[in-house]
């Protein structure tokens, strides 16, 4: 093997100019995904980084935030926030509720089949699987309504079971089946 200093340091000069290129487009590439408040005619790159690492800090407070805002749309509070949440008020003056259990009243006359779901304003969803595990089971919805009394919502669906002789099993079934749904949604 021959050493030549002139060759390794040409070979140093070559990859360190590799390396600057390969930057150069990684950080060209950052800064063109970034939307940027002003024109960036003549933006250093520590600037540019520093405006790239802004707006990954506001991605990330928004994505907390929107989280939040889920699990609060969803029923979903975490321990801390459920022990605040229980009094009638807090510290700033403004009226909070807890959570609300889902209740679930299933009401068998005949072939008809009365449903009343009573549920707070964080337990929505449950409506619509209501509906859904109804028409799993073959249950043809007449009338379904809904009443709001301050943080309460009354849902009151009217259905009828099928015409066949074993009314009362598919009856029973269901009702079974929507009592499991209602005490598996109260475990939020």
């Amino acid at each position: 093997m021959e050493n030549n200093p002139r060759s390794s340091r040409t070979d140093r000069k070559t990859i360190e100019r590799n390396r600057r290129n390969q930057m150069k487009a990684l950080y060209s590439t950052l800064n063109s995904i970034v939307p940027h408040q002003r024109p960036m005619e003549a933006t250093s790159l520590p600037d540019q980084l520093d405006e790239a690492t802004k707006y990954i800090k506001r991605l990330q407070t928004n994505l907390e935030r929107m989280k939040e805002r889920k699990e609060r749309l969803m029923g979903i509070e975490k321990p801390d926030a459920a022990a605040a949440t229980s009094s009638s008020g807090n510290s700033s003056g403004t009226i909070t509720t807890g959570l609300r259990s889902p209740q679930i009243e299933i009401h068998e006359m005949g072939s008809a089949l009365e449903v009343v779901l009573t549920t707070g304003l964080d337990f929505q969803f449950m409506f619509i699987e209501t509906i859904r595990l109804l028409h799993e089971e073959g249950v043809e919805i007449v009338n379904a309504s809904f009443n709001v009394v301050e943080d309460t919502i009354f849902h009151t669906i009217h259905s009828k079971i099928g015409d066949s002789g074993s009314d009362h099993d598919a009856s029973a079934r269901i009702s079974e089946r929507l009592k499991k749904f209602g005490q598996d949604a109260s475990a939020f």
